[in-house]
């Protein structure tokens, strides 16, 4: 299974609910799951699953007119999925930096350590802004 973690920023003020609608369709369609975190401007997202249609999905990421300066951050083989059920974070512009953080502890429980350390570090990032 591949597991693949990239960053983009935001074209405009994305619909971020239209993201996730369409990407819950889509995911659940390939047996893709992971975590979204968006900010409103910028996204963080890993995917897991079957490597073609992992591959697929980024490509069509690629594509997307929501998205620019895509970044692959990692590309790697798991055994098995460290994100489980497919899942958003996201936080509103000025929302408690610090509440936010803490819920995505639990979504990065299983995550490899590089992976987990790239989404807190971007959280805190944000945290401070």
């Amino acid at each position: 299974m591949l597991q693949l973690v990239y960053i983009s920023s935001a074209r405009n003020a994305p619909d971020v609910e239209a993201i996730l609608a369409v990407s819950r369709r889509n995911n659940a369609r390939d047996s893709i799951t992971g975590l979204l975190y968006s900010d409103g401007v910028r996204f963080l997202q890993v995917l897991e699953g079957p490597e073609d249609k992992v591959e697929a999905a980024f490509a069509r990421i690629q594509q997307n007119p929501w998205h620019r300066a895509i970044v692959a951050r990692s590309r790697r083989h798991v055994e098995t999925r460290e994100f489980g059920l497919w899942q958003m974070a996201h936080r509103s512009p000025g929302g408690d930096g610090d509440a936010f953080v803490a819920k995505l502890e639990p979504m990065l429980a299983r995550a490899d350590k590089n992976v987990r350390a790239t989404f807190e570090s971007f959280a805190k990032i944000k945290r401070a802004a």
